[in-house]
């Protein structure tokens, strides 16, 4: 017995006394961004944080939301047309940027031909980015 508490005790202070590997590890951060997605990345933030003010007025609400969201989808389709390769992406793009301006252009005139509203001041709210996309409770 006392041979074996020896013996365990001679591998436990050989084990701690070993020299630690000379090859050390260094922790990086997460990879750069490349030039596309900063640039994708600055768009999403500029659309959402435009999408943030909501009018008390479902319609302009509805019409202030989607102008924001629509520049948004001409500022990717640029990105894509700066950085990509795809002929078929490329084309997507410029249909979208055509697209979207005309459609941005009615409703801004919309907007204009809107009575003002009696309803409250517009309201600013932060977007829950991590929200979009996932599925909603249904409604009771």
């Amino acid at each position: 017995m006392r041979s074996m508490l020896v013996l365990t005790i001679a591998v436990l202070v050989a084990a701690c006394g070993s020299k630690a590997p000379t090859e050390t590890k260094t922790t990086a951060g997460p990879p750069a961004l490349n030039p596309a997605q900063t640039a994708y990345k600055a768009a999403n933030d500029r659309m959402h944080q435009a999408m943030g003010a909501i009018p008390a007025d479902p319609d302009r609400a509805f019409l202030t939301g989607m102008i924001p969201h629509h520049e948004g989808a001409i500022d990717m389709a640029r990105i894509e047309l700066e950085h990509g390769k795809d002929p078929r992406a490329r084309e997507l793009a410029k249909a979208i940027i055509a697209a979207q301006r005309a459609e941005i252009d009615q409703m801004q005139a919309w907007l204009a031909e809107m009575p003002a509203s009696g309803a409250p001041a517009t309201v600013t709210t932060p977007v829950d980015h991590d929200a979009m996309g996932h599925a909603m409770p249904d409604a009771k």
